[in-house]
């Protein structure tokens, strides 16, 4: 019998529905339907490859409410966070499917012939997908995996498996192939595990912890297995003396999607002459966030998603620690307060490791070079901030600090349309933006003589 799955609702850690965890032979049955459809997939052309996918992003646009009541459900987001995340993966299909009809290879000169290159897809491809995002992250793998060629078993995180399976349903309703996009929720030990092993799969995209990361990068190896993998992060916030320090004073920043975010900006960086000055701006606005009930419109921020996630942030905070706390709500559910940390050395834990939670420490600095050498004392190397008036100081920084994507006067660091990824342990390739497709195909070379005796 099949293991059972129970999906908690964070917020009120009631049962919201139970699922059957996939085992190892669920993989390989659907690896094999996998592989058999993708043959007839790519050789389907690819403006009707892109229609077809056209048409699934209007039949999520039909369903916008219903998978963001589902996520609301089943990972304590937003309601309005939830909303934008299913629009993201109706715009995701919408730019893939414009790249469908845009993998084009190349004509290179070369003597006594033509040369030419070929985007060949790669075959099946597994998705593993995490519990913060679990809807956009899970589209960043199979939308442009589709777009190219490709089959897709997706596997969701174990607590966030209903949104990636109404989503499978909405494709079949669409018109894609049966068995095209296959969602097998399980554990990672089992159904992950058994995903990366498969031999008959020809690339894994991983997001997830850097420790579990090296797990799969270590096991695609045996197989020489290519890998996307989007990991850990400790973003900086580095606010210059000249920064509008009210807008750098953003708590969402790091409070978004109550920190479980590895792009939050948990390293917040001050130049000293407006230390105290920065510090009393946060501390008031993060006292004012509203965490409550996340299907409430007025609520800012929600829940941790599991007890497990409630106790690691807990680790990180003694009730002692210096700073400044917001509010959380009492009784069922998995509820930490806002808050910044202000008596931590550079090198603590608080300050250097992966909290995810609803937790920023606050550092000084003394100029542009030290605030660049705190930026970079950590592992990671995913995302960041640069909150300053000075163009010239503003690009030094970004060329300074070692992270795949940073931003100026600004804590935006995702769009679909342009590239995503980490340095360091954050990761491997890039994900999203105009060669996404690209890192689903395998390129072909081929020569063709123009010497020789004419018939």
């Amino acid at each position: 019998m099949l293991q059972e799955l129970q999906v908690l609702n964070p917020a009120t850690e009631e049962v919201v529905a139970t699922v059957p965890a996939a085992d190892a032979a669920a993989v390989d049955r659907a690896v094999a339907r996998a592989a058999t459809v993708q043959e007839t997939w790519a050789a389907t052309a690819a403006a009707d490859r892109a229609r077809l996918l056209r048409r699934f992003a209007d039949t999520v646009d039909t369903h916008i409410e219903e998978l963001a009541a589902l996520e609301v459900r089943e990972a304590g987001h937003l309601a309005g966070n939830a909303r934008w995340e299913a629009g993201n993966v109706r715009d995701l299909l919408l730019y893939a499917a414009g790249g469908a009809e845009r993998l084009n290879g190349a004509q290179i000169p070369a003597p006594g012939g033509w040369n030419v290159t070929l985007q060949e897809p790669l075959g099946v491809v597994g998705v593993i997908a995490p519990w913060n995002f679990p809807m956009p992250i899970a589209a960043w793998g199979f939308a442009p995996a589709l777009a190219a060629g490709n089959a897709v078993v997706l596997k969701p995180a174990e607590t966030t498996p209903l949104t990636a399976l109404r989503l499978a349903e909405l494709a079949l309703e669409a018109g894609l192939p049966e068995g095209l996009l296959q969602v097998l929720p399980g554990l990672g030990s089992v159904a992950g595990r058994a995903l990366v092993d498969h031999p008959r799969v020809a690339k894994i995209v991983f997001t997830g912890s850097t420790r579990t990361g090296r797990e799969v990068m270590e096991r695609c190896s045996a197989q020489v297995k290519p890998v996307t993998l989007e990991l850990g992060g400790k973003s900086p916030n580095v606010v210059f003396a000249d920064a509008d320090l009210k807008a750098a004073a953003d708590p969402f920043a790091f409070l978004d999607n109550s920190g479980q975010d590895c792009c939050a900006r948990t390293r917040i960086l001050v130049q000293e002459s407006v230390y105290e000055e920065y510090a009393a701006l946060l501390a008031e606005a993060v006292r004012a966030v509203v965490v409550g009930d996340p299907a409430d419109e007025k609520t800012q921020m929600g829940p941790l998603i599991s007890a497990g996630q409630l106790a690691r942030v807990r680790e990180f905070v003694p009730d002692d620690a210096p700073g400044v706390r917001g509010t959380a709500p009492e009784g069922p559910g998995f509820w930490f307060p806002p808050t910044v940390l202000t008596g931590e050395a550079p090198d603590a834990p608080a300050a250097v490791e992966e909290i995810f939670g609803p937790v920023a420490v606050l550092l000084p600095f003394r100029d542009e070079q030290d605030a660049i050498t705190l930026a970079n004392a950590t592992p990671y190397g995913l995302s960041g901030s640069i909150w300053t008036r000075d163009v010239g100081r503003a690009l030094r920084a970004s060329a300074g600090i070692k992270a795949g994507n940073l931003s100026v006067n600004s804590h935006s660091s995702v769009r679909y349309w342009t590239p995503f990824g980490g340095y360091k342990q954050s990761g491997l390739g890039r994900e999203l933006g105009p060669d996404a497709l690209t890192a689903f195909t395998q390129t072909k070379n081929v020569f063709i003589s123009t010497e020789g005796s004419a018939l």
